[in-house]
């Protein structure tokens, strides 16, 4: 009978802290998983004897299993022994096991019930407990930020050595991940994004291992690398994202959501509901700034940060849209709709300062109230019109009671 979990853990010269390790996790495994397992060891070129520390635990526990690779390469050792597998979900976690292995059952849980694709331990949600020092705490934070910024993924912890995928999923996406070291999970999780997948995090509690062997620079010069090879695929067309989506993601709800209401009354009252909500926010910052720094600054800074936060609710709750492809551009048009809505109340600021060098701070906010309320107007029929505008497409369908003609169709996209 084949394993529900294969937990593969890669080992390049770990000869020292190999047994100890194995042991524990095939001890947690047996105690606290309520599901068949295999431990494979992907033993991937080491120069030490690790092998045969491997071998020997693999001989006296039955359920230890050890893959010997020539070539060196954590992606290398996970792809192969991934592809090898039976098990229906698939896992990898680092040798020294600096991850509490409470997280183990949360982390797959959701993909042996079904619910989710993959699935990865985080070390930067705020209820993880994180035990490591202020080099590589900046280093990984970094990292994330980069790979938000470019690679527009939503993931908070990439490369955390903790993670689970569905058997059935690393078989159309392992073919198109090309790194064979450190990057080649991240590469993994962003095709699986922009596929359409679900993927869950789990809060993990992370000891960090004082004895690793990673190097950070060469490894930091190898992501940058592959996040650069990333975006010339997507540019040029040559990573099949759209055809993924279509074949395994997950498609949108097609059904209304009860009790919300659908077409442009429904989408006017949530964008009211979310303009009185950031209005609210916005005259709070204001205020808050405007006791150290000038009216026009205050104003600017208040805006700024609102339309960010308004232009993401808008797009997700009054739109419907979802997903990360296109949110980097509905933000950009947002700045657009933010600066004349800018002009607006800094116009009027303007105007009331020229008229009354010292106005009272309730005519200030008077005036602001009044050049939002024209702001949100505006900033709703751009944000339908433009912004978030659903494309039109064309159908040809055919009548059914006359199988010989073909009526051209529009219908819109939602």
């Amino acid at each position: 009978m084949p394993p529900v979990l294969d937990v593969v853990v890669p080992v390049h010269n770990e000869e020292a802290d190999l047994e100890p390790c194995l042991r524990r996790l095939h001890a947690h495994l047996t105690d606290h998983l309520p599901y068949p397992f295999r431990i494979t060891v992907a033993e991937n070129a080491s120069t030490d004897g690790s092998v045969a520390v491997a071998s020997r635990v693999a001989a006296e526990l039955g359920d230890v299993h050890v893959l010997v690779l020539t070539e060196p390469g954590r992606g290398r050792a996970l792809r192969t022994a991934w592809d090898r597998s039976e098990a229906d979900v698939l896992v990898y976690m680092d040798v020294d096991l600096s991850t509490d292995l409470a997280a183990l059952l949360p982390l797959v849980a959701p993909l042996i019930s079904g619910h989710s694709d993959l699935a990865i331990g985080t070390r930067l949600s705020p209820s993880s407990r994180v035990v490591r020092g202020l080099k590589r705490e900046v280093i990984s934070r970094s990292y994330n930020v980069l790979l938000r910024g470019t690679l527009a993924t939503s993931l908070s912890d990439a490369q955390c050595g903790f993670k689970a995928i569905r058997a059935d999923v690393a078989r159309r996406l392992l073919p198109l991940v090309e790194d064979t070291g450190w990057f080649f999970d991240t590469e993994l999780l962003v095709l699986a994004e922009r596929a359409g997948l679900r993927i869950h995090e789990v809060p993990v509690d992370w000891i960090d291992d004082p004895d690793s062997r990673v190097d950070i620079v060469a490894t930091a010069r190898a992501d940058l690398a592959g996040i650069a090879r990333m975006l010339r695929a997507f540019a040029g067309g040559r990573l099949p994202v759209a055809d993924l989506r279509a074949q395994i993601g997950r498609q949108p709800l097609t059904d209304p959501v009860p009790g919300v209401p659908a077409g442009m009354v429904g989408q006017l009252v949530r964008f009211a509901v979310i303009g009185l909500l950031s209005t609210l926010a916005y005259l709070a910052l204001f205020l808050l700034l405007r006791g150290t720094v000038g009216a026009q600054t205050a104003n600017l800074a208040a805006l700024l940060l609102t339309a960010v936060a308004n232009t993401a609710a808008n797009r997700r709750i009054t739109f419907g849209v979802r997903g990360g492809n296109g949110a980097a551009r509905a933000q950009v048009q947002g700045l657009v709709v933010f600066g004349l809505g800018l002009a607006l109340t800094s116009g009027s600021l303007a105007v009331l300062h020229a008229l009354y060098p010292s106005p009272a701070r309730a005519a200030e906010l008077l005036l602001l109230l009044a050049a939002n309320a024209a702001a949100t107007l505006l900033r709703f029929l751009l944000f339908r019109g433009w912004v978030f505008r659903t494309p039109t497409r064309t159908r040809h369908a055919t009548t059914p009671a006359h199988g010989d003609t073909a009526v051209l169709e529009t219908e819109t996209a939602r």
